[in-house]
């Protein structure tokens, strides 16, 4: 990749700037443009490709040196590997310098100057790399178009559903329902690329078998010590009928990715992640007082 030639040159190579061809107008610095939909983030050395039109001619697409819009510095390109730079710089001699991502490339230098200099001061930036006339693949645009479905592929395992008291429970007593979800790590190659997705426990959604619902919540719930064990709670839930109930809970994740170990990337959409079914009986509880002597009348009701 261009990227790795930068160290190697440095910032030596600003002896060359009276040897060298300005071919391009003052460039603003611009982070995407207008009609760009890949996320809007700083290159932080990422090993990947993105393309975008060069401010100041309109016709060539490079990859900007900008540091975002507050970076202080404008920008031009000129000319790079040219008779004088073979004769200096073994990297143009030996013809490293490939544009092929698409036809019509061109190796350039970025030069630099302070936005406020009048008349500008232009100093070597970074280069070669190449600009071209016709848009090369964007790869990052296309990892982030098909993302959100790699990540609804993604295999995350579903939360951890519990219940207080469980597997019976009283009707009209509070029944401490509690989630456990953890953030989750994958691996995986796409378009050549490495990706890095994490999946995060974001809400969730406790559907109680009995037609009611709580969610989604960002309280996951937690289990209650024995001795508290009916308090109500932020996801208990009390019955007000007796039979069988089917429990389940899905888990709403959010999701980040990463390119070859870049900045970190949200993803549009959530994972919802179903959990395995939690049964719960309820039962009913009858109180009644008696006034039996059961010593004196150990047949007496209640003894």
């Amino acid at each position: 990749m261009m990227r790795q030639l930068y160290s190697v040159l440095g910032r030596t190579t600003a002896v060359l700037s009276g040897a060298v061809l300005i071919i391009a107008t003052t460039v603003v610095p611009s982070s995407a443009s207008s009609n760009d939909n890949t996320p809007d983030w700083v290159d932080q050395g990422i090993d990947i490709d993105r393309w975008v039109p060069l401010p100041g001619d309109g016709t060539n697409y490079g990859q900007l040196p900008s540091q975002g819009t507050q970076d202080p510095y404008a920008y031009e390109y000129r000319l790079a590997c040219t008779t004088e730079d073979q004769a200096i710089f073994p990297l143009c001699a030996a013809n490293m310098i490939q544009c092929t991502a698409a036809t019509d490339g061109t190796a350039v230098y970025w030069y630099r100057s302070l936005k406020i200099a009048n008349p500008p001061a232009w100093q070597f930036d970074s280069g070669p790399v190449c600009i071209y006339s016709e848009k090369p693949r964007d790869i990052l645009a296309e990892i982030a178009a098909q993302i959100s479905h790699e990540f609804q592929q993604t295999p995350i395992a579903p939360a951890t559903l519990g219940s207080q008291p469980g597997p019976h429970t009283l009707r009209g007593q509070e029944t401490n329902l509690h989630a456990h979800a953890t953030e989750q790590t994958f691996n995986l190659t796409m378009l050549g690329q490495h990706i890095t997705i994490t999946a995060t426990p974001a809400a969730y959604t406790f559907n109680y078998g009995d037609g009611t619902t709580r969610g989604p919540t960002t309280s996951p719930g937690a289990p209650l010590p024995e001795n508290r064990i009916g308090e109500q709670t932020q996801t208990s839930h009390a019955y007000t009928t007796t039979g069988h109930h089917t429990i389940t809970l899905t888990t709403h994740f959010n999701g980040h990715y990463t390119v070859n170990n870049g900045p970190t990337l949200p993803i549009a959409d959530q994972g919802h992640i179903t959990s395995a079914p939690l049964n719960l009986t309820v039962w009913r509880a009858i109180t009644r007082n008696y006034a039996e002597n059961c010593i004196t009348n150990p047949q007496g009701t209640g003894c």
